[in-house]
């Protein structure tokens, strides 16, 4: 699909906004707006297992849904869970994780992730009395230190958690092999994909992890979580749910009556991006986000963190201006109407690790799929005169 067609399947991108904050939450599809409104006004709103036809028709909603993202993650359906967002999913997956922890266990966990999956397990970690580790990464390259990792995953190691790609310097570890490691001595390892889902086709029988989270709204739906859990630790975990909850299957990990509407979204924004074909979203975005990377190295005054190549990485860039704040640079952006994020987003680890806090982060800026070549030019424009 040409650029200037793909854009208008997006309305909120319409307008003089060049939006580069896509790492926070995209816009979305036009399909996944309708998808909420039509079902709100479908009257099949009900709740699940009844007898009469709308809860027949949200059990059909339920189920078609998990079987179109499980389509998008090569994922099995049955471990396909919804929920309100992947911090509130992970933080309800933890507790149930640390009531099977005890001291003497150890969770692994990297200093490349957002905090949504590191402070969950940490404190999963003290309330059990196991132990929490963070493997390092290369300051220079923000590639995840392997062999440190490898050290870190003991025979005592009960849980890796690892992200799949950095949400603030685009670094793609080697995930396959994380797998590998944990899976030697016996360990389950939790891969948060937020940021890798939008941007490449994702296999999670290929990636063969026990656990991987995704977030709807980074890949152009409405605000909501996906969790595909290996259906055996899912059946079997020590979930907290009320009594007459199912318990088997994902509804036991989904509290409450579910947001419908939201899912009826969802499922319309996968079979979106099923349709535009992962491979050309990926092909896409990478064709313009080459000059935007090359254009910043180029930049005297400009630091790019993290890799330095098109390799091996997602199209989001951290960078700092010599002698001018994060702040400040996304606040002159913001007045030539660029959105950027600035600070930490979230990467509270990777941030201390660059030695960065107290400087205030770096400016964050995320290609996706309706972000042009004119939007890159006048990013860059915009930065060589901040």
């Amino acid at each position: 699909m040409k650029p200037a067609a793909a854009r208008r399947r997006f309305p909120g991108a319409h307008g003089d906004w060049a939006r580069f904050d896509g790492p926070a939450g995209t816009q979305m599809v036009d399909s996944a707006i309708r998808a909420a409104s039509d079902w709100s006004a479908s009257g099949n709103n009900a709740n699940t297992h009844g007898a009469f036809a709308a809860a027949h028709a949200t059990d059909d909603l339920l189920e078609r849904a998990r079987g179109v993202v499980a389509q998008l993650l090569d994922a099995n359906p049955n471990g396909v869970v919804f929920g309100a967002n992947m911090t509130t999913m992970t933080f309800a997956f933890t507790r149930a994780v640390a009531r099977t922890l005890k001291p003497g266990d150890r969770v692994v966990g990297t200093r490349l992730d957002h905090d949504a999956n590191v402070s969950p397990w940490r404190i999963a970690c003290e309330e059990s009395g196991a132990e929490h580790v963070l493997a390092p990464f290369s300051p220079a390259d923000g590639r995840l230190d392997m062999d440190a990792l490898a050290r870190l995953i003991t025979p005592n190691t009960k849980w890796v958690a690892v992200t799949g790609a950095s949400n603030l310097i685009g670094t793609i570890p080697d995930v396959r092999t994380v797998v590998a490691l944990a899976h030697h001595v016996g360990a389950r390892v939790f891969v948060d994909a937020v940021h890798l889902v939008p941007h490449m086709p994702v296999s999670v029988r290929a990636i063969g992890c026990d656990v991987l989270a995704t977030s709807p709204y980074k890949w152009y739906g409405p605000h909501a979580g996906v969790m595909c859990i290996e259906p055996n630790l899912l059946n079997s975990l020590p979930v907290a749910k009320v009594r007459p909850a199912d318990d088997v299957g994902p509804r036991r990990f989904e509290t409450g009556t579910p947001n419908l509407a939201c899912i009826a979204a969802v499922e319309a924004a996968a079979r979106h991006l099923l349709e535009e074909d992962m491979r050309s979203v990926a092909r896409y975005e990478s064709d313009v986000f080459a000059p935007l990377l090359h254009g910043l190295l180029s930049m005297p005054r400009v630091r790019v963190w993290g890799p330095q190549t098109l390799d091996g990485r997602t199209p989001t860039v951290a960078f700092t201006v010599d002698g001018v704040p994060p702040d400040k640079v996304a606040e002159s952006l913001a007045a030539k109407k660029i959105a950027v994020w600035s600070g930490s987003s979230y990467a509270v680890e990777l941030v201390s690790h660059l030695g960065l806090t107290e400087s205030g982060g770096v400016i964050r800026a995320g290609v996706v799929r309706y972000v042009t070549n004119d939007d890159v030019q006048r990013l860059l424009d915009a930065v060589a005169l901040a």
